[in-house]
């Protein structure tokens, strides 16, 4: 056989591969997706909150805890300054305004990136504690903080980093220095990740950390985002974005993790919330990825609130509760329910609180 030939088979079957990759990670991304519009009654946009809501998470008093203005290196920002956390008392029937958090000294508020929050409650004394994970010079690292209600304030108790958080997306609290986090990543490098992505390669994981060890527990992932805990904390629950899927764990004694089951959503589903009555699980979602990296203000990002009922059955309840095509609501990255309402949280865009119908 020719060198010639040789070389045009080889280029032939380079083209045929990439040519797959790329129809497989548009089929991934749901870069042709169009959405039917799903909306609520009664919706408002939280002022104050305009360069986004990523995370959130609501108490049981109705005090919604808000992280806003994350700067991500391959998604659009729209403001230089240092992010910050609010909080929404969301039993206010007549008028609902942010409320910046104070957040004393020993931290550093000038790098401050918040991305994925979540609260655990020391049952010993009723203590809160906040879990943000924090982008510093798009570094990751994981701030635990004190959550004084009456002074309206965070303390600062201390900064986790380790090799195995090198790109933390989300994270569930459960122990005042304990948690379980997700990578979104396979790399900490952006161009590396990108590469495992388009080769299909599902190296991100699941991290368990306490001040006794760290481990990976759960991998399998090309990319793992949002992460949360059954109301009873014998399950943990992932979401696969990339897969369109949420991933139910089983926890273990020594705190590894057993796949239990995957659950098809439709969408790239990013953060989790569980209602802690029903056992529902609420997700904030992007109906086309390519668009939210776009976000091109002609044919922007839409917003999508899934819901899951009874995920341990046979056959769960997936249902679409909200869904706009960007004119309303840009990126939702988060949903949570309390009382009737339904608090939408964004990447880089405002918040929404609806009624539920």
């Amino acid at each position: 056989m020719g060198k010639l030939v040789v070389i045009s088979l080889f280029v032939a079957a380079l083209s045929a591969f990439v040519g797959e990759r790329v129809i497989n990670l548009r089929r991934r991304t749901l870069a042709s997706r169009k959405l039917v519009q799903t909306h609520l009654p009664n919706c408002h946009p939280i002022k104050s909150l305009e360069y986004g809501s990523e995370d959130l998470t609501i108490l049981p008093n109705g005090l919604a805890i808000i992280s806003t203005g994350l700067k991500d290196p391959v998604l659009p920002s729209y403001s230089d300054a240092p992010g910050k956390m609010y909080t929404l008392d969301m039993s206010e029937d007549s008028r609902m305004k942010p409320v910046e958090l104070r957040m004393g000294r020993g931290f550093d508020l000038d790098s401050f990136n918040p991305h994925g929050i979540s609260v655990y409650t020391d049952e010993t004394d009723n203590s809160v504690y906040l879990f943000v994970v924090n982008h510093p010079q798009q570094k990751t690292q994981v701030e635990i903080f004190l959550f004084v209600e009456e002074d309206h304030s965070l303390v600062y108790v201390k900064t986790i980093k380790h090799e195995f958080l090198h790109s933390v997306n989300d994270i569930v609290a459960v122990g005042v220095e304990s948690f379980y986090a997700t990578n979104d990543h396979s790399y900490p490098s952006e161009v590396l990740h990108m590469l495992a992505v388009f080769l299909g390669l599902p190296w991100a994981d699941v991290v368990y950390y306490s001040p006794g060890g760290v481990k990976a527990v759960g991998d399998g992932f090309l990319s793992a985002n949002g992460i949360n805990m059954s109301p009873d904390k014998r399950y943990l629950y992932v979401s696969a974005i990339l897969d369109h899927e949420i991933a139910v764990f089983e926890i273990k004694k020594n705190k590894d993790l057993v796949h239990v089951k995957s659950v098809a959503v439709g969408s790239l589903c990013d953060n989790i919330e569980v209602d802690h009555v029903t056992g529902d699980i609420w997700l904030g979602c992007h109906p086309n990825g390519v668009k939210v990296a776009a976000c091109d203000p002609e044919d922007p990002p839409g917003s999508e609130v899934i819901r899951i009922r009874d995920i341990h059955y046979e056959k769960p309840a997936v249902t679409q509760v909200y869904a706009d095509d960007g004119s309303v609501l840009l990126g939702s990255s988060v949903a949570a329910p309390y009382e009737g309402k339904l608090l939408i949280g964004t990447v880089y865009h405002k918040a929404l609180v609806c009624d539920l119908k």
